[in-house]
């Protein structure tokens, strides 16, 4: 049981945070598995290990969070940088939708007992691809962007929809199953803004 969970935490904490490095998951989940085997060995591994991932809920909240504070990010460039009116028009409806999402987010996790404070961090992935998407305008900008917002909104479907059936907080998962149909129809509105 134990195992399972943690493999479910670390494939939500990846999905939310658009890992693309499976080696790290795969060490990481090695770490756990040797310290919780072998418990006289516990202090020694626990010192080599890498930090760990914050506990389900948390894990999950801070993901969604930071995937609502990538959309916003990039999608604010879109109204100086993007070309498309099309590709403006999407940009702002994402970034109402996911200034939305993250109030609903907020408003849960703070009921929560205890609560949780979604931390909206980007990841290195993010932080790179925002970084990417400032030094692009014009046509380059849309093709970027477009191609950004199809994989932030596959990813944050996965987790939404992991999440909503194997979380461990009810008022997360409902939370998760609630906001997955609109996910699903921000990509597809993505999707249809691909050349």
């Amino acid at each position: 049981m134990k195992k399972s969970a943690l493999a479910l935490l670390s494939a939500t904490a990846c999905i939310l945070a658009g890992c693309s490095h499976s080696t790290d998951t795969t060490a990481t989940t090695s770490n756990a598995t040797t310290v919780s085997e072998n418990s006289a060995d516990m202090n020694a591994t626990t010192a080599a290990a890498p930090a760990p991932l914050p506990a389900g809920g948390q894990a999950f909240a801070n993901g969604a969070a930071a995937s609502d504070a990538f959309e916003i990010a990039s999608s604010k460039l879109a109204s100086g940088n993007a070309s498309s009116a099309k590709v403006k028009t999407f940009a702002a409806q994402m970034i109402a939708a996911h200034t939305e999402s993250t109030a609903k987010l907020k408003s849960v996790a703070s009921q929560l007992s205890p609560a949780i404070a979604p931390d909206a961090s980007l990841n290195a992935d993010q932080q790179a691809k925002l970084d990417e998407l400032k030094t692009k305008t014009g046509s380059d900008f849309d093709t970027t962007y477009v191609a950004a917002q199809v994989a932030a909104h596959e990813q944050a479907l996965a987790a939404l929809q992991d999440y909503s059936t194997g979380g461990d907080v009810p008022a997360l998962k409902q939370f998760a199953s609630g906001l997955a149909p609109k996910v699903a129809a921000h990509l597809n509105m993505a999707k249809s803004l691909q050349p």
